[in-house]
Order: C-alpha cells, then structure tokens, then sequence
C-alpha cells in the first residue's frame, strides 16, 4: 500500500464523510525537488491542485459548514473581570439595602474566593443611564461606549464553571478550566483556514500582562502548531525574530527557507508528521511578515482623525492603539484577533481603579466599533467584549493579607455580563436577567459553552462537528455541552 500525502482526513463541507488523499508522498516529492530552489514550499501552497495542496498548507481556506456571518473576530478580553454590576447591570435594590447582611439563604449556597464569614450586600456608587433606542443601561465612566449602544447586544446571564482567575480564563477560552486544549482562536482557524498570505491567521495583542493562564489562552493545544496565537509585541520587532540578522540580504534568506524547506519536505515524505508540514509553511510565512508586518504596524498613514478617534497617541503603546490595529489586521484578512487588556481584578479601591479602568478602554472601544462600521467591516467582523466571570454583589472589605482597604468585589461565577457587535448579532438587544440583588440568573441563562457554540455558529461552524481526534477520542471546543442560543442572532 502506497504511502499518502496527508495522515489527516481531509473534511467536505458540510458532509461529514472524510476521504484519505490518494497520492504517493515518495513519488511527489521526489518529482518536486526537481524544481531547485525556487521557494518550495511557497511554490506548493499556491500551485498545486486543492488536493495536494493541503498538507502543504496547513492553513488553506476551508469551506465552513454553512454560511457564515460573521468572516472575522476581534476578541475583547479584559484580564481580572469588570464588576458587571459596575458598569453594564445596575441593580437598585442592592443600592438601597447596600450595607446589609447578605440574606442566609443566599450566602450559604455562594461560592467565595477570598470573602469570609462577614457576607455585607454592596450597591454601587456609580450613576446609570439608559441609552440609545433600546435604553441599554451604562455606567458613566462609559460615556464614548454609550454611543454604540444600539451596535451592542448585551448578555446578562453568562455562567461559568470556575471560580479563579486562570481556570477561569482557561475556561472560556479553551472549553476546559485546565492547560492543554485548544484556544476559540485556534479553533476557528483550524475550521476555517486562512484567507491571507502574508500574516498569521491568529494574531494576540497585549496592554499590559496577559494574565493567570498566559499564553495557554491563546494555545493551540492538541492541535497542529500552525494554529497557535502569533503575539505581535508592543515594543522593538512585532514578532521575535522578525528581522533578518545584520548583513543578509532577502535574497540569502530566501536562499536559506528554499534550503530548509526541500530537507524539511524530505523529512515530511518519510513521516507524514503534519508539525513538519507546519514548519514548512511557517518559515514561508514568517519571509513574507518580514515586509508585511512593519507596513501593517506603522500607523503613520492613519489620518489624523482616526488617530483622535481612537485616543491613539503616536509611539505610545496601549489598549487604543491595539485596537486600530485590530480593525487593520482584519481589513488585511486576518481572521482571530484578541486583545487583552490588564489590571481589571478589582477585589480593592473600586471607587478610584474602577473609573480609570473604564477611561483606558471606552474611547477606543467606541471608536473600533464606529470605525468598522464606516468601513463597511462590522456586518461580517464579530467583536467580543467581557472577561471570565463577573464580581459578587457582596463587598470585600479586606485584600488577602488581612490588610484593610477599600471596598471592592470578589470573584462570581454565577452570573455575569458580556457584550457582542456586528457579524450577525442581535444589535441594540439586551438578553438574560439577573435578579434584584444580582446574586442568580432569573431569566435566559447563557453558560460558557452556549457562548462558544453561538460564536462558532456566526463563523459558519457548528460546534458538534468541528472536531479533533486526540488520544482515542473526539474533541471540541464545547466538549460534550453547549448549545446554541438564537436570542443573540440577527
């Protein structure tokens, strides 16, 4: 029996019939290396027939299983959780009974992080206002946000499984609370591919430390190395070893991945290891981001206005300046962008962090929506915007230490909030309640899972077929749950 070009079965959307490739590795690649050097691997992402093509491009544009609405996500991630009571979920009852002792039967089904035996309810000090036709409450502190209120479609229930910071984000992100799964961002290329040479399909962006979990929340897990998350940094090259070392030319360099990639190719027809069919695109990839990142980074042909827009100040790293590259990563086709932005872990001071908190991102926010919407690019861009859990109607009177402080929330799983826009949500919608102290879920429960199914769906991906078989079994994103919610579609 002769040996096959790809060990993996390759999919036919939207059946679920899986075919082997019937080609002999020995006998292409031996033709192949014919070619000299001329930019193998290139060479074979492009001009190959579909068939051959995939295990040479591991990240060819698939079809998805149905018709998307949404082609890109730009993933909001703010590391520690904004209190939603704070911000998107005013509570008036708990207002006028803030100080109280929570009620026995509510404090002895919690699930605390770090409040002890003193359970005291905790209003917010912050003023609310209704906007847009909708009359979606916000907070203050968010005053540029507020204008988009009819772009957003608010989730009120979202529930999650774990209580602390890491397992949580891992959670959300990966479909498990521990490290080794795949990200949402891993997933959704793997589903869909790529549509665009020369930048990674999966781009992170950081303002501030990425948090508990680190880089296992842009991980690719179990699946092939091409679909982990590609940091772009703040500060010298984007992407590490970016440029070519001083006194080589582009055309030693081309000379050097034309080399490695027909030893590389070599290796790949003995094997069959798809991490050797990675490489090969990869260092193809990283020729082509040596010319296309430094242009896609440089904002200097942003207008000034779009400068302002954003609150972008030149050379100055920072939350407003990774969302305009944001919408310039998915105008150039990039399909998964996340950012995440620090220092939302308030458990002290709420009353000074928390507005600070708001000022970093509200303009910018605002304006990412507002300029994807000019653009044309929000009807088929979904952005997401929340955290991995929310913070407890309950007041924390004391840090960890003991040490006394001022007041601040502690971690709660049961009920929180998060947003959407664009790429086929509901706009201007609210979904979900909780009740008057804002302690449980009363109305339309969202967990964690439902949401990754529901953003799988807008990409054209249905959660129960996108799988991956590792270690005897099929996994997904949503492991054996999830479901999709049709109250937060359009």
């Amino acid at each position: 029996m002769s040996e096959r070009i790809s060990p993996v079965p390759t999919r036919l959307p939207p059946s679920d019939s899986m075919v082997f490739l019937d080609v002999s590795r020995r006998q292409f690649f031996k033709q192949s290396l014919g070619l000299s050097a001329v930019g193998l691997g290139s060479l074979l992402a492009r001009d190959l027939p579909a068939a051959v093509n995939a295990p040479m491009n591991p990240l060819a544009a698939r079809e998805p299983h149905f018709a998307p609405r949404a082609k890109a996500v730009i993933h909001l991630h703010m590391v520690g959780a904004p209190s939603q009571l704070d911000m998107f979920d005013p509570k008036p009852e708990l207002v006028a009974r803030d100080g109280e002792a929570c009620p026995e039967e509510i404090a002895s089904r919690l699930k605390l992080a770090f409040i002890g035996d003193e359970k005291r309810l905790s209003g917010s000090g912050f003023r609310f206002q209704q906007h847009g036709e909708a009359g979606i409450a916000m907070v203050e502190h968010l005053p540029e946000l507020a204008k988009q209120a009819d772009e957003l479609c608010l989730i009120h229930s979202l529930h999650t499984d774990e209580i602390n910071h890491a397992p949580a984000q891992m959670f959300l992100h990966c479909g498990f609370g521990r490290g080794g799964r795949p990200s949402l961002g891993a997933w959704t290329t793997y589903g869909l591919g790529s549509v665009c040479d020369d930048l990674p399909a999966y781009v992170v962006l950081l303002s501030g430390p990425p948090g508990g979990a680190g880089s296992q929340i842009w991980s690719n897990g179990f699946l092939p190395s091409i679909h982990q998350g590609v940091r772009f940094r703040s500060d010298g090259d984007p992407v590490l070893a970016l440029s070519p070392p001083p006194g080589r030319s582009a055309g030693d360099q081309r000379q050097l991945i034309d080399a490695i990639s027909q030893l590389n190719s070599l290796q790949l027809a003995d094997t069959g290891d798809p991490e050797i069919a990675t490489r090969i695109s990869q260092y193809e990839m990283a020729f082509r981001m040596q010319a296309s990142v430094p242009e896609l980074t440089d904002l200097a042909d942003e207008t000034a206005e779009t400068l302002a827009l954003y609150g972008v100040e030149k050379g100055k790293p920072s939350f407003a300046a990774n969302c305009l590259l944001a919408r310039r990563l998915v105008e150039r086709g990039v399909r998964y962008v996340q950012l995440f932005d620090s220092d939302w872990d308030h458990h002290g001071d709420l009353d000074t962090r928390f507005p600070k908190k708001c000022g970093d991102i509200d303009k910018a926010a605002a304006a990412l929506l507002a300029d994807l919407r000019r653009r044309g690019l929000l009807d088929d861009t979904l952005v997401i915007w929340g955290s991995e859990f929310g913070r407890t109607p309950l007041a924390q009177g004391a840090n960890s230490t003991g040490k006394k402080t001022k007041l601040g929330r502690d971690h709660h799983k049961d009920a929180y909030t998060m947003w959407l826009a664009g790429g086929g949500t509901r706009s201007g919608s609210s979904y979900g309640a909780t009740d008057d102290l804002g302690f449980s879920i009363t109305e339309n429960p969202v967990h964690v899972h439902d949401l990754n199914a529901t953003i799988l769906h807008l990409l054209g991906l249905d959660h129960t077929r996108l799988t991956f078989r590792h270690q005897g079994r099929d996994y997904r994103l949503t492991d054996v749950h999830g479901q999709l919610i049709t109250g937060l579609l359009a």
